[in-house]
């Protein structure tokens, strides 16, 4: 299989007119929040940010494929002592722009920032807002299945008669369960709110996002060989899962330094993928053949 990661630098707005229609299978990024990043990428006030966005938006509808997913990690800032809704606005426009908002996923920062304001507590959540060009997309649920957790041995060891028929909620809400339906079971599938830490390394970056949110995602909505693209890549972190996880990548970002860190995580995670695939290879020819491409790196490229 062959695989492969692209670091381009540029506006993602320009970079992106080079590429066919439905090249890739999954957008996933992070792009500048506003009034966020002025000494890098200018810091959008709210205002415009929605009009910024959705110029670059319209090149994603184009190039992501029918069956594809448009995964968008943002967060409204807080101005003058509430919310502000450019995030919401936003939300809207994309949906006129031609988008589907089928769910927001939550990611829950274990490790959140600590602090203290007058009217608010601290920040230990963002939106990871799901788009889709149809209603029928690409969707590998069995590939995010969780434990069941230690409460299944004790919880379905005794079943009770309402725990072998669907039993409706009290309340009248129409819900109701069937805990047999649990049984014998070691995986189950998860909920919409996602926890995962904040990148504590330093990255070089001032945003960079942990490896397990993007990998998360391109577990859930590609196969292996399908095309991954990040138009604001920043440190690569999207790239790195992509190509651990055998998917193609593209990265694309207007600060050069920014693409130097990911290519340079690129060139880290095929010399680690280039190693592993040795260390397994018994033919101690073949060995030889892989340890001559760690010494030369043509790292951005695999054939595996």
């Amino acid at each position: 299989m062959n695989i492969e990661a692209r670091v381009l630098q540029g506006d993602c707005l320009d970079v992106l007119k080079q590429f066919d229609d439905q090249s890739f299978d999954l957008i996933v990024t992070s792009p500048p929040y506003a009034d966020r990043r002025k000494s890098t990428y200018g810091g959008i006030h709210p205002a415009q940010y929605v009009e910024w966005f959705l110029e670059r938006s319209a090149q994603f509808l184009r190039v992501l494929k029918p069956s594809g997913s448009f995964v968008l990690n943002i967060k409204e800032k807080s101005e003058n002592g509430e919310r502000h809704t450019y995030v919401i606005e936003l939300i809207l426009a994309l949906r006129k722009q031609g988008w589907l908002w089928v769910e927001e996923y939550i990611w829950h920062k274990r490790n959140c920032y600590p602090g203290k304001w007058p009217n608010r507590f601290r920040d230990a959540w963002e939106r990871c807002l799901h788009f889709t060009k149809s209603k029928k997309f690409k969707m590998n649920q069995e590939a995010v299945m969780v434990p069941m957790g230690d409460w299944a041995k004790t919880r379905l060891r005794k079943l009770g008669k309402n725990d072998v028929v669907r039993f409706n909620s009290q309340v009248g809400s129409g819900f109701g369960k069937n805990i047999a339906n649990w049984h014998n079971r070691s995986m189950a599938y998860p909920t919409n709110v996602l926890t995962f830490a904040t990148e504590c390394a330093n990255k070089g970056h001032p945003a960079a996002f942990p490896k397990a949110l993007p990998e998360w995602f391109i577990k859930l909505f590609t196969d292996p060989g399908d095309w991954v693209l990040d138009p604001f890549v920043g440190s690569g972190t999207t790239l790195e899962a992509a190509l651990a996880l055998g998917r193609s990548a593209v990265g694309i970002d207007i600060m050069p330094e920014y693409c130097a860190l990911a290519q340079q995580a690129v060139t880290t995670q095929c010399l680690t993928m280039c190693a592993n695939f040795a260390a397994t290879e018994l033919n101690h020819e073949r060995h030889q053949v892989w340890h001559r491409r760690l010494a030369r790196a043509d790292c951005g490229r695999l054939h595996l």
